[in-house]
């Protein structure tokens, strides 16, 4: 082997090898937090925080999905949160609610609905039955410097042996009403209160107006957490907020199953008997002729064409406003800002999204480029309803 080059690569393994002890002995371990946001269970269980909370105050805390878990949950040392929605609870299972908190359990519930003064109800049977009723907060508007510089309008609630009160950030833009004076306390903010509890035979039933306190992360602010703990201690905690009440299919099912069949066989024989050919079979059309794509291109075309951008943007509208009507009892009896009111806080959108897609058409015909944001703005709104 040549001499010259042994001495080369001697030479190089001594230079990499000083060169790899230097670095080594000036390297400086250290550690690097990685957040990859939150988990699968907590992105799909917005409480999640809340029962972790409740847990750790020594409360039992479960999770259920229907009110099937009624059937097996005692009424006494028991409180049953119902988080979710309630529209399509049967009036059979509102009794069944304020029978178990008769015999001593605790049910907490959220209003759902705004009191209609005209049609004497507000369309949540459980908050009817309770004789509690829920407004829009008529607190004056104030100019938007102010707002910027105004803090919080937080709910108070005043507890017996505490000298200062306990704070909460509940939703202002609503307000419980006991126009009965059932309830035996309240928390309430500047103007408006959205915390009564009642007794109710043996048991208490707690009215509140959101629930969004106690979802990740506003758990964690002020004393919403504290809130969680007192109106249930001393209890079994059961969550309910993934709430499958029976729909008109499950009823038929369980108690029309013969005429359900029945229908089925008859809407089967009519389909077979419009189906039948009465002629030739006709020839399929050529493929060229099946572009659903520009199919639905062209027939925008002409809708635009003929009745203009106007038309085609009141129609988005008039939608909005009819999926709306849906979600809020009494929606078109309000005047425009308050039903504005109502749209925001039910798309979670900001209230110039609301008012620029909500507004009059523009006089004079808009860019391409315009019509089509206000055609995207106003179908965000839809799909948020």
């Amino acid at each position: 082997m040549n001499r010259p080059l042994v001495w080369v690569a001697l030479l190089l393994a001594c230079l990499l090898g000083a060169g790899g002890f230097y670095a080594w002995s000036k390297a400086t371990p250290y550690e690097v937090v990685v957040d990859r946001g939150p988990s699968p269970e907590a992105t799909a269980n917005p409480y999640l925080a809340a029962e972790h909370f409740l847990r750790q105050q020594g409360l039992a805390v479960e999770h259920a999905n229907s009110l099937e878990r009624l059937a097996t949950l005692p009424a006494k040392g028991n409180s049953l949160l119902l988080l979710g929605d309630r529209s399509t609870m049967s009036p059979r299972q509102v009794e069944q609610l304020l029978a178990w908190a008769k015999s001593g359990g605790h049910l907490l519930l959220v209003a759902q609905a705004l009191w209609d003064e005209e049609a004497g109800k507000s369309g949540d049977l459980l908050l009817d039955r309770l004789s509690i009723h829920q407004a829009l907060s008529d607190d004056p508007e104030e100019p938007a410097p102010a707002r910027k510089k105004k803090a919080p309008d937080l709910t108070k609630l005043y507890v017996d042996n505490e000298t200062a009160p306990a704070y909460f950030s509940f939703d202002t833009h609503f307000n419980l009403i006991d126009p009965r004076h059932l309830a035996q306390f309240s928390a309430n903010s500047a103007g408006s209160s959205h915390l009564m509890q009642l007794d109710l035979g043996q048991g208490r039933v707690t009215v509140i107006t959101d629930s969004d306190l106690w979802k990740t992360p506003a758990i964690g602010e002020h004393d919403n957490a504290w809130l969680l703990w007192y109106l249930n201690q001393g209890t079994a905690v059961t969550l309910l907020f993934n709430s499958d009440f029976d729909n008109l299919f499950t009823l038929l099912i369980r108690y029309f199953p013969q005429a359900l069949v029945a229908l089925i066989a008859l809407i089967a024989l009519g389909l077979w008997h419009a189906g039948m050919r009465q002629g030739p079979i006709q020839a399929p059309a050529p493929k060229a002729r099946r572009q659903l794509q520009e199919h639905l291109k062209a027939s925008a075309d002409f809708l635009l064409r003929r009745s203009g951008q106007g038309t085609l943007l009141q129609a988005l509208q008039r939608d909005i406003l009819r999926a709306a009507r849906r979600r809020h009892p009494g929606f078109e009896h309000l005047d425009n800002a308050e039903q504005w009111r109502v749209l925001e806080h039910l798309t979670r959108q900001p209230s110039h999204v609301i008012s620029q897609a909500l507004g009059p058409p523009a006089a004079k015909r808009l860019s391409s480029a315009d019509f089509s944001r206000q055609v995207a703005c106003l179908q965000t709104l839809r799909n948020a309803l």
